[in-house]
């Protein structure tokens, strides 16, 4: 008698083949991650100007009310805390929040009366690396570009 030859069936994956998997798997979670963070950014970006629009928006109607704008010592906390020598302040100050809303990466707006630019006022942020100048995610953004 002759003894049949059986084939050995196969189950499961090669070496190979996993490192092939985990290879591609690698490859499109990066893909995936490159691609979020940049809409983060673009989302950090656009929360700073929202805010700096609508800081700048209030400094200017604590001006129209009071006669004049805050001192640089009082920045913006003058827009949720009254100035001793202020009247016609809007009950309850100028923002919903009893905080001074911060940038999109969690810094410190700041406020400067009479810039360089000559307007009456800037509010600005450092961007992404919260230092003065850079470029991309790390240019300076100014209240009086958010219009």
């Amino acid at each position: 008698m002759r003894k049949k030859k059986r084939r050995k069936l196969r189950s499961g994956f090669t070496m190979v083949e996993l490192m092939a998997m985990l290879i591609i798997i690698g490859l499109l979670a990066t893909l995936v991650v490159t691609k979020v963070a940049s809409q983060i950014d673009k989302a950090r970006v656009t929360t700073t100007k929202a805010n700096l629009k609508m800081l700048h928006a209030q400094v200017t109607q604590f001006k129209l009310d009071t006669g004049r704008f805050p001192t640089e010592e009082e920045g913006l906390m003058a827009l949720i805390e009254q100035p001793s020598d202020v009247i016609n302040y809007e009950p309850g100050g100028y923002l919903e929040t009893t905080e001074v809303p911060k940038d999109g990466w969690g810094n410190e707006f700041v406020y400067e009366v009479f810039p360089e630019s000559g307007k009456p006022f800037v509010i600005k942020s450092y961007g992404a690396d919260g230092e003065e100048g850079g470029e991309d995610y790390d240019a300076d953004l100014y209240s009086t570009d958010a219009y």
